[in-house]
């Protein structure tokens, strides 16, 4: 398993740097060529979220931006891999993935509403009026970013306290097609 790990500072231009740095890295680990622009996207949308919390809440902070491939290690076998957050298949084998971590140090604000896994994700995504957060787009509220990473990648998580947020976020790696027996 291997882990890139890439700290970028609460600027804009910076979002950028780690939507090229995921892609390329989902494309080495073995990506579906048809999700490289979902990672794309949705490392875009995560980033920008904590740069616009960074730059209200603690400008000088770093981001912390984490690529984690799987692809080289076989989770059944290798006693250091913990299967249990993986999901196995019929035949014993643990889907492998391709798992992006964007961290961030900005207090999360209504932490429990926040954690409420409840309440729909969509609600509060509009605003009236005038009522344009900094940084968000004018009649959306910055909720709508996390929404689109939802629907962007395969599993997410997103683990708000008041040290900041971390949003996980993977992708299943493409199947090794010589290993396929059925592929023939």
């Amino acid at each position: 398993m291997a882990t890139i790990t890439l700290t970028i500072s609460a600027l804009p231009a910076h979002v950028r740097t780690a939507r090229l740095m995921a892609a390329t890295v989902a494309r080495r680990a073995g990506i579906a060529a048809s999700a490289i622009d979902e990672i794309r996207l949705a490392v875009g949308e995560a980033c920008s979220r904590a740069v616009a919390a960074h730059k209200l809440h603690c400008p000088t902070q770093p981001i912390l931006l984490q690529l984690i491939d799987d692809s080289g290690t076989d989770p059944v076998s290798d006693p250091r891999t913990d299967t249990s957050s993986r999901t196995l298949r019929a035949n014993g084998s643990a889907t492998r993935r391709f798992e992006v971590v964007v961290s961030d140090r900005a207090p999360a604000k209504d932490t429990e509403e926040t954690a409420n896994h409840l309440e729909p994700l969509l609600d509060g995504l509009f605003l009236d009026g005038e009522d344009t957060p900094p940084g968000g787009i004018s009649g959306f509220s910055p909720g709508l970013g996390l929404a689109v990473i939802t629907g962007l990648a395969d599993e997410v998580t997103i683990e708000p306290n008041d040290a900041g947020t971390v949003v996980r976020m993977s992708w299943p790696l493409q199947a090794d097609q010589t290993q396929n027996p059925s592929s023939n």
